[in-house]
């Protein structure tokens, strides 16, 4: 039997965690389901080496334009396609849909509110020129992978036939509810993300962090924001990577994901909470968005809304090591029944048979 041809345009290579997530990791699940699988990156690991540390891409932004175009001229041969977000950003949809194969199926992937970047663009022309381009993509697919209930009522106020909600999940088998040894056994307050992440969302709790850290002697990691220019008392910085994301993790004892309330923070899919509660640790989180979905307040950990509620559940956990242990044991329960890849993979395989 022939097999089908999936080709997954995603928009970073594996480097990129939201690339890395939303498709690669169903690769297995696929090829299981008789799938042909080819992944084509917009961007490469170049790229994303120069957006984490801060310096300027080599040869700018055509080539990846110019490869992108390639990679459509060549998806004629798929027999479906799965694209993350967009095929070519900035682009409008009318020049991206001719670029699209004709007879070929779309399944369009979301795991923010990208259409918030064109729609609500400082700049007058890019709304009118893009502000419903994200839109186009969601109605033109014939499914609409949306990673949480906000991204999947934009799809279907956009005309979207068919829309699947698929979180972010992971994989159970890489994520252990398995402490590693500490050095100095204090207990560390954590949170992972990327540096522009944590300049929006953490640097402006940096005191209340520091002070509760210091009254508590505690320590606080934060893995991915980047080296600071001066060191910190009680704070780490690790810097992220794929092989080590998951013992840094396993080497905190409770997990947080602040936000500061906008369209975009509304959009996101919560990813940093459920890599906590894969560990085993409770959590603290902004109630925004699907945070309020994933965190049972009380139970799998915290929602905070200000700083005195942020100082309160800290306060708690970093004080009570039986209910970090009971929170952090609900948080792998519900990990493992709704955000893990076990969960998903078949799913989303099947519904790629149904095309």
């Amino acid at each position: 039997m022939t097999r089908k041809r999936l080709l997954i345009l995603s928009r970073y290579s594996r480097m990129g965690a939201s690339s890395r997530l939303r498709t690669m990791q169903y690769l297995p699940y696929l090829v299981t389901a008789g799938f042909e699988v080819e992944v084509a990156s917009f961007f490469d690991d170049d790229y994303l080496d120069a957006l984490y540390s801060g310096r300027r891409v080599k040869g700018g932004s055509l080539k990846y334009f110019m490869r992108r175009i390639l990679q459509l001229r060549a998806a004629t041969k798929a027999d479906v396609i799965w694209l993350e977000k967009e095929a070519l950003p900035w682009v409008p949809w009318r020049i991206e849909k001719w670029l699209l194969p004709k007879n070929v199926p779309v399944v369009s992937d979301y795991d923010d509110a990208l259409f918030h970047r064109y729609d609500t663009h400082r700049n007058a022309v890019v709304r009118k020129v893009l502000g419903r381009k994200i839109d186009g993509v969601m109605a033109g697919s014939t499914i609409v992978f949306a990673g949480n209930d906000y991204l999947a009522r934009r799809a279907h106020e956009a005309g979207a036939q068919h829309i699947e909600l698929v979180p972010t999940v992971v994989d159970m088998q890489a994520y252990h509810q398995s402490p590693v040894d500490k050095l100095d056994k204090r207990v560390r307050v954590g949170w992972i993300g990327t540096p522009k992440t944590w300049a929006e969302h953490c640097i402006p709790m940096l005191n209340m962090l520091r002070e509760t850290m210091l009254h508590h002697d505690a320590v606080f990691r934060a893995i991915g924001s980047g080296t600071p220019k001066q060191q910190i008392p009680g704070f780490e910085f690790p810097d992220w990577s794929e092989d080590e994301e998951v013992g840094l993790i396993q080497g905190m004892d409770i997990g947080i994901m602040p936000l500061t309330d906008s369209p975009m923070s509304r959009g996101k899919c919560g990813y940093k909470l459920i890599q906590y509660m894969a560990c085993g640790l409770p959590v603290i989180a902004s109630p925004i968005g699907v945070n309020s979905t994933i965190v049972e307040h009380g139970v799998n950990g915290y929602l905070a809304s200000n700083e005195a509620e942020w100082k309160s559940a800290l306060s708690d956990l970093l004080s009570n090591p039986a209910l970090r242990r009971s929170m952090g044991e609900a948080g792998r329960k519900k990990a493992v029944a709704e955000y893990s890849i076990q969960a998903y993979g078949p799913k989303v395989a099947n519904l790629f048979s149904t095309i």
